[in-house]
């Protein structure tokens, strides 16, 4: 394993050991945390990870893409590319629509940066060009004049850093930022017109999403060598308007792609609990990743825990091990069963300890976790980030159970199967609903053979 930051004890940075295992303790009980990263005065000085999940995996940051996103357009306007107040249909004119509004015409980068862009709803992503689609969709407000947290905006930007600069973001960041850091490889998911997503869809590796907020406290600095100017993540992490009232980590204002905090700390955050968290006051870094239903969770624990930690002392306790997600349950059986499906699963078998879905034999044992390959299929409609799974599985009477948690993404299935064929699977997180396939649909579209029966 190599690591890109030093390592250290807490006490050595001036935080108990005690509170950090108060913290991994409270996170025990949030449902569900992949890993966590502390870093204070450029050290290390917690790292817990939670089985099944692999430090050593690059994972689907969601959202903290924009952050990234955000650092590019500033190394951008730093090399003369374009301007943060310069028209966004003069830099993209081959991209607007015949008969540009008023407001369209008033648009600027800025105004993509903080998300005002005058949109009342996000514009449709996944089909057709999504630039495109974004610039036709209608501006009900004057730009500047109403925040609306905007996705489609950071595409725009993407577009923008590849058009002016010849390369997409990935490849432009790759010799500015990546490669120094020492991040290992990044992936970004691109639009069907080539074009990285920029609001989503890059991966990197827990300690790398940490070393990323450690760039950022160090004011753009990193070993001797000026990366980003100090002035543009200034300006990117300072509130640059409010957004929706309220007294959550949600509500403090937002700034270019980046969300302030309670407490002057500031975040690059993704959907279902991926943070970087910078606490500029402590001189401290917050990674975690995850599969949160309630993303306030993880921020409440920083808050309650590890913030009235720093520079106070206390008896050492005992190191907190992170506690295992538990395994499912049941037996193995000898035997096979095999039905076919329509749908997001064309095949499922059940043999002995195995489970095959779409032809692709996973390792399934109760109790315990076992690491496998299983592929996203677009042309089944199934997507996710990675190929990397963990799956757990047993038999209880005539049902068949497993979980198969994507080890690079957020989600974990749930697969109930029954003695007719009789299949369902939901998931813990998604954009839409937990529920993948319902039963009654799988029911009826089932085109079920057993080429063994299980005892």
């Amino acid at each position: 394993m190599t690591h890109l930051l030093p390592r250290s004890t807490p006490e050595l940075r001036s935080v108990p050991s005690a509170a950090i295992a108060r913290l991994i303790s409270a996170l025990d009980g949030v449902d569900q945390v992949h890993t966590l990263t502390v870093v204070r005065h450029g050290h290390v000085i917690a790292e817990a990870t939670w089985a099944p999940y692999d430090r050593e995996l690059p994972t689907a940051v969601y959202s903290v893409s924009k952050s990234f996103t955000s650092i590019a357009v500033g190394l951008a306007v730093s090399e003369g590319l374009f301007g943060i107040d310069d028209r966004v249909l003069d830099l993209l004119p081959d991209f607007a629509p015949d008969d540009p509004s008023e407001h369209l015409r008033a648009l600027r980068v800025r105004h993509l940066l903080t998300m005002t862009t005058g949109h009342a709803q996000e514009s449709p992503l996944w089909e057709g060009d999504w630039v495109r689609a974004a610039l036709a969709a209608e501006l009900r407000y004057a730009p500047g004049t109403h925040w609306l947290y905007n996705t489609p905006a950071t595409h725009v930007l993407s577009q923008i850093v590849q058009l002016r600069s010849g390369q997409r973001l990935l490849d432009y960041l790759r010799p500015r930022l990546f490669d120094p850091l020492g991040f290992r490889e990044p992936v970004w998911e691109q639009s069907p017109a080539g074009v990285d997503a920029g609001g989503f869809g890059l991966s990197i590796r827990p300690e790398e999403l940490a070393v990323f907020g450690q760039l950022l406290l160090q004011g753009g600095d990193w070993e001797g060598r000026r990366l980003v100017p100090a002035e543009w993540i200034e300006q990117a992490t300072s509130r640059q308007v409010d957004n929706e009232p309220g007294d959550r980590d949600w509500n403090q204002g937002y700034g270019f792609q980046f969300w302030r905090c309670r407490h002057d700390a500031y975040r690059g955050d993704g959907a279902f609990g991926q943070y970087v968290v910078v606490l500029p006051r402590h001189d401290a870094v917050v990674a975690i990743t995850g599969g949160l239903p309630d993303m306030q969770q993880p921020l409440d624990a920083v808050w309650e825990f590890l913030l009235p930690a720093f520079d106070t002392t206390e008896p050492a306790g005992e190191p907190a091990v992170p506690t295992p997600v538990p395994a499912v349950g049941g037996e193995v059986r000898a035997g096979e069963v095999a039905y076919e499906y329509e749908g997001p699963v064309r095949s499922l078998r059940v043999s002995e300890g195995v489970l095959e879905i779409d032809g692709r034999d996973l390792v399934c044992r109760p109790d315990a976790w076992s690491d496998g390959i299983l592929a996203a299929d677009p042309s089944a409609d199934r997507f996710w980030y990675g190929d990397q799974v963990a799956v757990s599985g047993g038999w209880t009477g005539e049902r068949f159970t497993a979980d198969l948690r994507l080890l690079q993404d957020a989600t974990t299935f749930h697969l109930v199967l029954d003695g007719s064929g009789y299949l369902r699977i939901t998931r813990d997180v998604g954009f839409d609903g937990t529920e993948v396939w319902e039963g009654r649909t799988v029911q009826s579209d089932v085109v079920a053979h057993h080429s063994a029966v299980s005892p």
